[in-house]
């Protein structure tokens, strides 16, 4: 059976915008849909999650499949890092980042610092799949669209995506259906 994991951003949840429509989607189409609730959403941590998702996985194969919002997209790439090259169906990042636009308060930038200054061997990651997409928002306030993209394409040869007017696809922005990572999925 094919699995999808679906991994919220920092201070995201399992019911959070566009997750309940694309597990119900997937579902539908006979996926088996896992969303959940992340450790500690509100001081997302490297250690915690990693030892969350993969306690969730189990074991990996061609009919596992990941989508992560912001945070979520770093979670996952990290974890595909760990799994010595196993392949994975593919994944889709939306929101995703390796850059972030400047924090606004101290305890941001602490929580925020590990995620960006611990690397991520790119060469392990590409090693687990031929299918990354990353998805974008022209109007996301949070990452710079430009960097990120550019890092997406040349890191992963990720396929990129550009959605109009979407900002960070947080159920704050009124996003509650995101059919580009359901034919993401699909295709």
């Amino acid at each position: 059976m094919k699995r999808v994991f679906i991994i919220h951003g920092w201070d995201g949840y399992p019911e959070e915008g566009w997750f309940p429509w694309l597990k119900k989607e997937l579902e539908k189409k006979g996926f088996e849909v896992f969303v959940p609730a992340m450790p500690d959403t509100d001081e997302p941590k490297i250690e915690k999650w990693m030892a969350s998702l993969t306690n969730l996985v189990g074991k990996p194969d061609e009919n596992t499949y990941f989508v992560g919002h912001s945070i979520g997209c770093q979670i996952i790439l990290r974890y595909l890092e760990k799994i010595n090259g196993k392949k994975v169906g593919g994944v889709v990042c939306v929101a995703g980042w390796f850059i972030l636009g400047e924090k606004e308060t101290e305890e941001e930038k602490i929580i925020v610092k590990p995620w960006i200054e611990t690397p991520i061997d790119f060469d392990k990651v590409e090693r687990t799949t031929d299918n990354f997409v990353a998805i974008f928002s022209d109007n996301d306030t949070v990452i710079p669209l430009k960097e990120n993209e550019k890092m997406f394409r040349e890191k992963l040869n990720a396929k990129i995506i550009i959605e109009k007017n979407k900002g960070h696809f947080s159920g704050e922005d009124g996003v509650t259906e995101l059919p580009a990572v359901l034919d993401s999925i699909l295709n």
